[in-house]
């Protein structure tokens, strides 16, 4: 791709790719899902590879929230805030800590317990 057209789509270069960003992670975040939950896997046999290489809890996961957002969706209902808040990741799925992946939701609901 030029570096024209990559300079165009970058949120941190161009003013309309960040604004375009921040819409899709409020429109998002007001149902709960991930930008990863957008995918189709019947769309493409690249993303049913690797919607088959994920492991279970991940599928399950998104599946689970894929079904809340249908759902909030049918009832013209959003998220809590408190859970838009608590879930609010919707542009990154992990934090990788050398082999070790950290659920990162998992993180903020043992701190939001405390």
């Amino acid at each position: 791709m030029s570096t024209f057209l990559q300079s165009f789509i970058d949120p941190k270069k161009n003013f309309l790719a960040r604004m375009h960003m921040k819409a899709i992670s409020t429109r998002l975040r007001r149902y709960g899902l991930r930008y990863d939950d957008l995918y189709d896997q019947y769309y493409s046999m690249d993303i049913k590879e690797a919607m088959n290489r994920l492991p279970r809890e991940v599928v399950d996961a998104r599946n689970q929230r894929l079904k809340r957002a249908m759902d909030l969706s049918m009832k013209h209902e959003y998220l809590p805030k408190d859970l838009q808040v608590l879930l609010y990741l919707p542009l990154v799925l992990f934090i990788c800590l050398g082999h070790v992946e950290i659920d990162v939701v998992r993180i903020l609901r043992m701190l939001s317990d405390r």
